[in-house]
């Protein structure tokens, strides 16, 4: 049969799975709070959801944020449908408004 080898009992406490050489076997519990590497935009999400909501059709508050293809989209589907598709835009408004968003360069819009 194998042999075993003793149980080492350590004196001093040790907190989380902490090693002798000073390693944590686990993580902490704190996190430091999270940011976006690119930083917050220089755009707001109400100017940018208020400017959709009332001329969405045209995708302006697309193109305040800087997303310029999705707003051309908005643009285009407005004049086929004969006004019909400004309702992406009012719909695309108040979701904005409501979950925020991003700008051109992927950066979350500031309240």
């Amino acid at each position: 049969m194998g042999q075993c080898s003793p149980l080492v009992v350590s004196s001093a406490p040790t907190r989380c799975g902490q090693q002798r050489s000073g390693s944590l076997g686990c993580r902490l519990m704190t996190y430091p709070a999270y940011q976006h590497p690119g930083g917050v935009s220089d755009k707001s999400k109400v100017v940018a959801g208020i400017l959709q909501i009332v001329l969405g059709g045209f995708g302006v508050g697309r193109f305040y944020m800087g997303d310029t293809k999705t707003g051309v989209i908005q643009l285009v589907v407005t004049l086929v449908t004969c006004g019909i598709g400004s309702l992406w835009g009012f719909v695309d408004g108040i979701l904005i408004l409501i979950n925020g968003g991003v700008d051109g360069q992927g950066r979350p819009l500031r309240d």
